[in-house]
C-alpha cells in the first residue's frame, strides 16, 4: 500500500513525487513510453540552466532525483485504475497491481486519433475511446478494438462480457499475442456508416460489419483514465481546481493533461501543488 500513486514521470509527476515524499509519504511513480520532454532537443527558457539543457537530460535528471530521495519509480504500462471498497485506488499494470490512498494523474495528453477516413466523422456515433464508459451501449452487438498493444487487449477484456463478438484491428501493425479474440491485421482504408458506424473497409477491398469501434492506440493517457473514473473533462483536458484536485475525492491531476500553457515551469508548479494537496487529503482521511 502506497500513500500516493503517480501516473507519469515528467516534470509534473516527478515534482508531485518530490513534495509528497518530503512530507514523509510513501510514493510510487509509474510511467511507460517516451515522454514529450525527452523529444525536446534543447530547453532554453527554464530557470537555472545557463545555455539550456536537453529535454532528455532534464527528464532523466528528475527521475534520478526522485529515486535518490526514496521514491519508487517503475517503468510499467498502466492498464486499469479503479476505486475499491476502502476508497483507495487500485492500479493494474501489465505486470503488477498496486494500491494507493491518493492518485495523481500526470501523464500528459496522449489521446491518439488515427489518421483514418471517417474516424473524426463518427466519434460519439459508434466510435469511442473508453470501453468501460460506452460498452453498455453495445450489449450483444459486434464491436472492434483498434490497437495492437496491452492497452487494446485490456479494452477488449472490458467488452468481452458485454458484446456478442469482439475483434481486434491492428491497421497493418503486428498482431498482439492473444488467442481470445479474432485479430485482423489488414490496413484500414475507411470507417463507413450512415448516422453511425456500420463497417470497416480495408485496403484489400474487404469490409467488416460492426456496430461500434473502440480506439485504444499506444498506451492509455490521462483522459482515458479520467473517463473510466468519472473525472470531469474539458475536451481532452482534465478539469482541476486551484489545488489540482478533480471532482473525484483523492484524485489530483497536473501538467499538460490539465491544458493551458504547455511548459515545464507550469508542470513543475502544478506537480508541487498536486503533491501537497494529496498529502493534505491523506491527513484529512486519517482524522
Amino acid at each position: 500500500m502506497y500513500d500516493v500513486i503517480i501516473i507519469g514521470a515528467g516534470p509534473a509527476g516527478i515534482s508531485a513525487a518530490l513534495y509528497a515524499k518530503r512530507a514523509n509519504k510513501s510514493v510510487l511513480v509509474l510511467y511507460h513510453g517516451e515522454s514529450q520532454l525527452e523529444k525536446a532537443h534543447m530547453i532554453d527558457n527554464y530557470y537555472g540552466f545557463d545555455g539550456g539543457i536537453s529535454g532528455s537530460d532534464l527528464y532523466n535528471g528528475g527521475i534520478n532525483q526522485a529515486k535518490t530521495l526514496g521514491v519508487d519509480v517503475f517503468s510499467e504500462e498502466v492498464l486499469h485504475i479503479s476505486m475499491n471498497r476502502d476508497m483507495n485506488y487500485e492500479v493494474k499494470t501489465a505486470d503488477n497491481e498496486y494500491e494507493g490512498r491518493a492518485l495523481i494523474l500526470a501523464t500528459g495528453n496522449k489521446k491518439l486519433r488515427p489518421n483514418i477516413k471517417g474516424v473524426a466523422e463518427f466519434e460519439a456515433k459508434g466510435i469511442s475511446y473508453c470501453a468501460i464508459c460506452d460498452g453498455f451501449f453495445y450489449r450483444n452487438k459486434t464491436v472492434a478494438v483498434l490497437g495492437n498493444g496491452d492497452y487494446a487487449l485490456s479494452e477488449a477484456e472490458d467488452l468481452e462480457n458485454i458484446a456478442q463478438k469482439v475483434y481486434i484491428l491492428t491497421d497493418g501493425k503486428p498482431a498482439p499475442q492473444t488467442d481470445k479474440y479474432e485479430v485482423i491485421t489488414k490496413k484500414i482504408s475507411e470507417i463507413k456508416g450512415d448516422m453511425k458506424v456500420r463497417k470497416v473497409a480495408f485496403d484489400d477491398g474487404s469490409e467488416l460489419d460492426i456496430d461500434g469501434l473502440f480506439i485504444a492506440l499506444g498506451v492509455a493517457g490521462g483522459a482515458d483514465f479520467a473517463k473510466k473514473l468519472g473525472i470531469a473533462l474539458d475536451g481532452d483536458s482534465i478539469k482541476v481546481k486551484e489545488d489540482m484536485s478533480t471532482n473525484i475525492p483523492g484524485v489530483f491531476s497536473c501538467g499538460n493533461i490539465t491544458g493551458g500553457l504547455l511548459q515545464v515551469c507550469k508542470a513543475v508548479y502544478e506537480g508541487a501543488q498536486a503533491g501537497l494537496s494529496a498529502v493534505n487529503f491523506i491527513k484529512q482521511k486519517e482524522k
